[in-house]
């Protein structure tokens, strides 16, 4: 089997919810808990090339630092918004897991199962 590691958040069902899925599929997971361990930059770059998505995509919008921040402006760059998720991982959706040089948000939770293929 793959290895798979999860961006998880313990306090997010959804994230619980994956993981009980890969689990219940005989994968243990690495688990990082991203709100302690923040990805760095260059992490959050290659995690949205694997995704094939932008950063504004990966990032939760009805947060309210996501309006605190001004983050819905349109002429932040992406190098802008990718700062923003490193400096604060509340923002990042969850979870997001990743093997074998592909990612999957597990929104809804089953999405992380694509992984395993």
């Amino acid at each position: 089997m793959s290895n798979v590691t999860v961006w998880h958040n313990p306090r997010c069902s959804k994230s619980r919810q994956a993981l009980q899925l890969l689990r219940d599929r005989g994968v243990e997971p690495r688990i990082v808990e991203y709100l302690k361990t923040p990805p760095s930059e260059a992490e959050l770059t290659h995690a949205l090339a694997e995704l094939g998505m932008t950063p504004r995509q990966l990032m939760r919008k009805k947060e309210a630092l996501y309006r605190e921040l001004g983050l819905d402006d349109e002429a932040l760059t992406e190098a802008e918004l990718v700062e923003a998720m490193a400096t604060h991982p509340i923002l990042i959706e969850r979870p997001v897991a990743f093997s074998g040089g592909r990612a999957a948000i597990g929104r809804p939770p089953e999405n992380v199962l694509t992984l395993l293929g």
